[in-house]
C-alpha cells in the first residue's frame, strides 16, 4: 500500500495570462518538491480525463455547456470578473482534474492505495453550480465527494479545506444535505467574504473557523483540537477529502496568515487519524491555492510526507 500522487501535463497547459497567481509554475513547483529522493517511494500516474456527467453531479447543465463553449481556440476568455480566465488548454486542464479527483476516489475504495494527492491545477473549491469563481471553474472535491456516494454507495463523506481563503462553492454544494460534512479554517473577513461561525449548514454540517489576520500555529492548533476535529470525528465520515491550500503559509503574498510546513504536516496527520477510526484510512488529497512558490513547494512537502507515514 502506498501514497500516489495523480497528475498530468495537461495542467500545466492552463494559461490564465502574464503575471495571473494561478500560473503553471504553481504545479511545476510542487512536482518538482516530490520528485526529491524522500519521495522515492510515491507512485505516479497520469490523471485521466474526467467526464462531464461527473461535473453535472454538482454543476448546472447550463452552466457545464456554458464553459464547454466559452473554451477559446486562441487567446482567453473570462468566465467572471476576471479572476478566472480561459485559454486554449483549459477545458483538458480542468477536466484531469475532475478525472484526478474522482480516480482517487476509485483506487483508495479499491484498496489499491492508502491515500491519494492530486497534484492539479487550477484549483476548484470557490466554483459554484452555475458560476466560476475565484481562479476555479470546476469543483472537483465536491464532485469527488458525490461521485463517491454515485459509484460506490458511501453516503458520509467529508472535506476538510485547509486554504487561506473560504471555499464557499464546497459549502454551497453540502449546505443542505446533513451526509455531508464541510469544515474549513480559513482567514476571516477576506476574499470571498463567506465563511462565518453562523453558516452551520442544515444539520451543523458545516464548521467554519474563521481566524484573524496574522494568526500563527498557536491560534490554528487550538481552535482545530476544539472545534474542527470534534465536529468531524461525530460526523465519522466514509471517506475524507482535503481541500490543501497552501496559501495560508506565513511565506504567502495574497494571505495573511502565518502557518507553517509543520503545521500542514500536523494538521494532515490529525485528519488522518479521524479517517482511521471511521473511513479506513481512505483520504484524497487535492491541490487547491498556495502562491508563494516556495511555500507552496515546501507546503505540499509537508502535506505528502504526512500521507506518506501509515
Amino acid at each position: 500500500m502506498s501514497t500516489l500522487i495523480y497528475t498530468h501535463s495537461a495542467c500545466l497547459e492552463h494559461r490564465p495570462g502574464p503575471h495571473h497567481p494561478e500560473s503553471p509554475e504553481r504545479l511545476h513547483a510542487v512536482l518538482e518538491a516530490l520528485k526529491t529522493p524522500e519521495f522515492a517511494d510515491l507512485r505516479w500516474c497520469d490523471a485521466p480525463l474526467g467526464t462531464f456527467d461527473q461535473v453535472r453531479l454538482i454543476h448546472s447543465p447550463d452552466y457545464v455547456e456554458d464553459v464547454r463553449s466559452l473554451a477559446p481556440s486562441v487567446g482567453y476568455r473570462a468566465l467572471d470578473a476576471g479572476d478566472t480566465i480561459l485559454s486554449p488548454g483549459s477545458l483538458e486542464a480542468v477536466m484531469r482534474c475532475v478525472g484526478a479527483a474522482c480516480a482517487g476516489v476509485d483506487a483508495v475504495l479499491a484498496d489499491e492505495v492508502d491515500n491519494v494527492f492530486c497534484a492539479t491545477r487550477p484549483c476548484g473549491h470557490h466554483a459554484e453550480a452555475d458560476r466560476a469563481m475565484g481562479f476555479c471553474v470546476f469543483n472537483q472535491a465536491a464532485i469527488a465527494a458525490l461521485h463517491a456516494r454515485q459509484q460506490h454507495g458511501l453516503q458520509r463523506i467529508a472535506v476538510i479545506d485547509f486554504d487561506v481563503h473560504h471555499g464557499n462553492g464546497t459549502q454551497n454544494a453540502f449546505y443542505d444535505d446533513a451526509d455531508l460534512f464541510y469544515g474549513s479554517c480559513h482567514q476571516a473577513q477576506f476574499y470571498p467574504g463567506t465563511g462565518s461561525l453562523q453558516e452551520s449548514g442544515v444539520a451543523h454540517n458545516i464548521v467554519n473557523i474563521p481566524l484573524p489576520r496574522g494568526s500563527d500555529s498557536t491560534l490554528l492548533r487550538s481552535r482545530i483540537t476544539r472545534e474542527m476535529l470534534p465536529a468531524l470525528r461525530q460526523f465519522s465520515p466514509e471517506l475524507l477529502i482535503i481541500s490543501a491550500g497552501f496559501d495560508a503559509h506565513h511565506l504567502d503574498p495574497l494571505g495573511g496568515l502565518r502557518f507553517t510546513d509543520d503545521d500542514f504536516h500536523w494538521l494532515t496527520r490529525e485528519l488522518m487519524k479521524i479517517a482511521d477510526e471511521s473511513a479506513a484510512g481512505r483520504v484524497v488529497s487535492i491541490l487547491e491555492g498556495g502562491y508563494s512558490l516556495e511555500g507552496l513547494a515546501s507546503g505540499a512537502q509537508a502535506h505528502v510526507r504526512a500521507l506518506m507515514q501509515r
